[in-house]
Parts: structure tokens; C-alpha cells; sequence
């Protein structure tokens, strides 16, 4: 079933004076230098923003017209749709935008793209993806399922079915991507398809002109200590 798309803020609306980076739980307990790096290019590039760390589950403590940007489709979700007066846009929007921004280049790069299924109502988020891979002379080879018809990396299935079962839709998502390099924008993504044998490209890596390390791909591991991290923050 189709359903409608979902707006973000338009750059223009942002006010400066209320405006938070919240990179998840995920990056920040994975990769905290990544998000430092990407505040620092959101200061350099665009203008002031504080760093925001209280998870999506609980109290924002921001006043009503704040505006989050974000890197995860989860906690973009919740932003929008359980705190009144908040208002999201994606980091890759945000960078997407900035005329000037210094890009790496990759040559002969070619690589699939898996869309975070949180955001599979918001194509505005999947183009400005593909729109940074151009800039940075990227081929992109879709998969059938792209898009606002993308398919769950199979990670939001843990909890929910036997751990043979989430690793098996791992497997089948992984496998549906062409290409062997696969550009993912949420760090459960890197863990599938790295657990598909796929080789996972995070955006936000490449923006910056490093690799992708998929750290712990023991899920039970990576969900407890998420968990832990979401209940203390």
C-alpha cells in the first residue's frame, strides 16, 4: 500500500537559534568520532547547532519549534510523530544542500543502495542520498526494492522471531542488492549487510573520506548494549 510522503522542514525554516544535531543511539554508541566529525562539518558548512544526545524514547527537553537533524530514520520518526512543536530534517538533506561542500571523490566506485525502511515515506531523504554519491562520482545500481518500496534489512526483527530467522532476512536483503559495495544510512544496516556478505558503505563515511568498520556483528551483543545505552541516555 502507498502512502503519502512525508515532508521535511525546508532549510529556509530552520531556526538557527533552535536547531540540534541528534546523530541515534546506534552512531553515538558505535561510532562516537563520527559524530563529532559530523557536527564539526554541520558548523563549518551550514552554521551553529548543538549536540543533542537524549534519546528518541525519552524527553526531548527542546522547546516547541526545534528542529532536530538526524541521521536515523527511527529517531526521526519518533521526533516528528511523539513531541509536539518538533520538526526533523535528515543530515542528508542538510548536506545535500550546502552549495560548495567539499566532497571526496570515488572514480569507479559503483555501489547499491539500502534505504532505511524508517524513512521509506520520505523521498526527498532517498534523492539527497544519491544526490551526495553523484557529487562524489559515484554509480549508483539500484535494487528492485529502492526507495519508497525498500525492504527491512531484516534487524527489525530481532525480539521478534528466533535469531536464526532475522539472520536469514539479513542474508535475503543482503542478496538483493547488485552490487557488492552496498551505501546504507543507518548503523543496524551496516551490521546486515555486513552479516549478508555484503560490503557496507555508510554514507556518512564516505562524506568523510573513511571506511566502514561494521564493529560487533554479534546482534544479541549490539542490542543489549544499545539497550544499556538507550535506558542511560
Amino acid at each position: 500500500m502507498n502512502r503519502a510522503a512525508i515532508p521535511s522542514i525546508s532549510i529556509a525554516e530552520i531556526d538557527r537559534d533552535k536547531c540540534y544535531f541528534n546523530p541515534g543511539c546506534a552512531m553515538s554508541l558505535e561510532y562516537p568520532q563520527t559524530e563529532h566529525k559530523a557536527l564539526a562539518l554541520i558548523h563549518a558548512y551550514f552554521g551553529p547547532a548543538v549536540m543533542h544526545n537524549i534519546c528518541c524514547h525519552h524527553n526531548l527537553g527542546l522547546p516547541q519549534g526545534s528542529v532536530i537533524i538526524n541521521t536515523c530514520g527511527g529517531c526521526d520518526r519518533r521526533f516528528r510523530s511523539l513531541y509536539p512543536g518538533i520538526r526533523t530534517i535528515s543530515l542528508w538533506e542538510l548536506l545535500d544542500s550546502i552549495e560548495g561542500l567539499p566532497l571526496p571523490r570515488y572514480p569507479g566506485l559503483t555501489v547499491s543502495v539500502h534505504d532505511s525502511c524508517p524513512f521509506r515515506q520520505k523521498p526527498q531523504v532517498h534523492a539527497a542520498v544519491r544526490s551526495l554519491l553523484h557529487k562524489m562520482e559515484i554509480q549508483v545500481i539500484e535494487s528492485e526494492f529502492a526507495g519508497t518500496k525498500s525492504i527491512c534489512c531484516g534487524d527489525d526483527f530481532y525480539g521478534k522471531v528466533p535469531l536464526p530467522e532475522v539472520t536469514l532476512y539479513q542474508k535475503k536483503r543482503a542478496a538483493q542488492m547488485p552490487a557488492q559495495q552496498v551505501v546504507v544510512y543507518c548503523v543496524s544496516c551496516i551490521k546486515s549487510m555486513a552479516i549478508g556478505g555484503k560490503t557496507p558503505r555508510h554514507i556518512l563515511d564516505l562524506v568523510l573520506g573513511q571506511s566502514t568498520d561494521p564493529k560487533r556483528l554479534d546482534i544479541t551483543d549490539y542490542h543489549d548494549e544499545l539497550q544499556r545505552y538507550i535506558d542511560q541516555h
